[in-house]
């Protein structure tokens, strides 16, 4: 009699409407600790556990049910930052629907730009867009039905509240084959209108594996998490520690002041945030209370992370084996190389390299201007190959296509090098290539080793394609022009440093300073 055969690998999918339920079943009542109520259910408080997550979950799956929301339609979750934008993600991925996050960061504008993108979509969200940043747009024509999600919902024009449904009968789970879209997040925007990026569940399963095995080593401890919720990362960050039962604290607002009593309660063991988000932690290295002395496990996505800022955070953690994990990659592939940093090699790490392929699910190279792999230590255009690529993006196939190659090597857009062992250094973006300085980031590393009082620290093109460093200081305090002449002495030359407040910087959902936009507005005069 023929065996049954195994499920194929690319049969294999990652899916996000029964995680919590899931986790339930098998942990039982883990707690989360939110630093704020959720929207849709105020009532829970803060102090939550997987069960009444899950619960949540499918209450809210019924209601968009009983609302009409079907398989395989696209349902917009754009709202004010909370954690229920997770909840909401599930609940629509639960009966089969796409669901389509957008930051709540978004102009309005830029929404109805990308809503135009989608066909016709359900749209989940608050009175406060809908009365703030949406207000001018003509919303109807865009989208099939509003339905907001506040408990004040009832009062604002053109929307149906969620709670109208509260209390419909279940909803049965529907289940989309693994390789039709099962997600839609968008670019990080850094260089104009983002991009829609079309998931499925068999590329979540292939970002999802491998970062489970990076997880085993700190399965079950506590995970403090400050990330985009509208990020694909944050989703399979959850998928692993679901998996292995970590309780959670999903913070919102990350304030050093509201962040250290949560920290100093819960003593995590693990944190992940944005590396911007890493560099204003820097004061909580030394907090009283000691808030980051149980960390065994940091963790650093979307962007490249300060040498600086990981010798603090691993300086503060009292455990004997700690270290950070960086992982380099974007929305389209997900992780494509990743790096561990610990106490003894940041010492002389260079922030510029960012890791190894993830051996069995990435591979990536190095290519000269004629699409030849380069030789070791020879700056290039950096590409990868991956299972856990997106479909396409949508309302953009051909830009998508120009992306890859016929082997299917997708072009990151940026610049860097491997050394003769493999490991890939990182340049810069392409666009932000500036020709008298080799490299914007590793003068920015330098900058901030060695004038501690920085926050950040932008290298961006001014008018003449002159390097401009722009620079915020800690607590507002003016830049000190002789340690910056000292600091700056042996490095490439550059025009006098713009000091911004931090908040004036541009940025992305994940905090990724948008630098083309610090250079227009450099251009248009926005800044002194």
């Amino acid at each position: 009699m023929p065996q049954p055969q195994q499920p194929l690998l690319a049969d294999r999918g990652f899916y996000l409407g029964p995680v919590f339920r899931r986790a339930a079943d098998r942990h039982g009542a883990v707690f989360v600790t939110l630093d704020r109520p959720l929207d849709v259910s105020p009532e829970l408080g803060v102090d939550l556990s997987y069960s009444q997550l899950a619960d949540v979950v499918e209450e809210l799956s019924a209601r968009l049910w009983a609302a009409g929301v079907r398989p395989s339609e696209e349902v917009v979750v754009h709202k004010t930052d909370n954690v229920d934008i997770v909840l909401l993600t599930c609940a629509v991925s639960r009966i089969g629907a796409v669901p389509v996050l957008l930051s709540p960061g978004l102009a309005g504008p830029v929404v109805g730009q990308l809503l135009t993108r989608l066909h016709r979509p359900w749209l989940l969200t608050d009175t406060a867009k809908l009365t703030g940043p949406l207000a001018e747009l003509d919303l109807p024509p865009l989208v099939r039905r509003i339905l907001a999600v506040n408990a004040d919902a009832a009062n604002t024009v053109g929307a149906e509240p969620l709670a109208m449904y509260a209390g419909a009968e279940p909803a049965n789970a529907v289940r989309l084959h693994p390789r039709e879209p099962a997600l839609i997040t968008h670019s990080s925007g850094t260089t104009g209108i983002p991009k829609l990026a079309v998931h499925c569940a068999n590329s979540m399963w292939n970002r999802l594996v491998p970062q489970q095995a990076m997880g085993w080593p700190t399965r079950g401890e506590t995970a403090a998490l400050h990330m985009s919720f509208v990020h694909s990362r944050f989703y399979h960050l959850l998928g692993v520690l679901l998996h292995f039962g970590s309780p959670l604290l999903l913070i919102t607002d990350p304030a050093p002041a509201a962040v250290r009593p949560l920290l100093v309660r819960h003593r995590p063991g693990i944190v992940e945030t944005h590396p911007n988000t890493f560099v204003l932690w820097e004061e909580l290295a030394d907090a009283p209370g000691q808030p980051l002395s149980r960390v065994r496990s940091y963790g650093s996505t979307f962007d490249a992370i300060h040498p600086r800022t990981v010798r603090r955070l691993l300086g503060a953690s009292k455990r004997r084996s700690a270290w950070l994990v960086q992982l380099y990659g974007q929305s389209e592939t997900g992780p494509v190389a990743v790096q561990w940093f610990t106490r003894r090699s940041v010492a002389k790490a260079d922030g510029r390299r960012v890791g190894i392929g993830i051996p069995g699910f990435t591979r990536v190279r190095v290519t000269d201007d004629n699409g030849r792999p380069a030789a070791p230590g020879t700056p290039g255009r950096i590409e990868a190959r991956t299972r856990g690529r997106i479909l396409t993006y949508l309302g953009a196939p051909e830009q998508y296509r120009r992306q890859l190659d016929g082997d299917g090597w997708w072009q990151m857009g940026d610049m860097g090098y491997r050394s003769r062992l493999g490991a890939l250094y990182l340049i810069d973006r392409e666009i932000d290539r500036i020709d008298s300085v080799h490299s914007n980031l590793e003068v920015e590393d330098t900058l901030m080793d060695r004038l501690e009082e920085l926050r950040e620290v932008v290298i961006v093109p001014g008018a003449d394609r002159e390097p401009v460093p722009v620079v915020c200081v800690r607590d507002e305090v003016p830049l000190d022009p002789e340690r910056w002449r000292r600091a700056t002495a042996d490095l490439p030359a550059m025009a006098e440093p713009r000091q911004w407040r931090f908040e004036e910087l541009p940025m992305t959902a994940t905090w990724k300073v948008k630098r083309v936009e610090i250079t227009r507005m450099l251009a248009e005069g926005a800044r002194t």
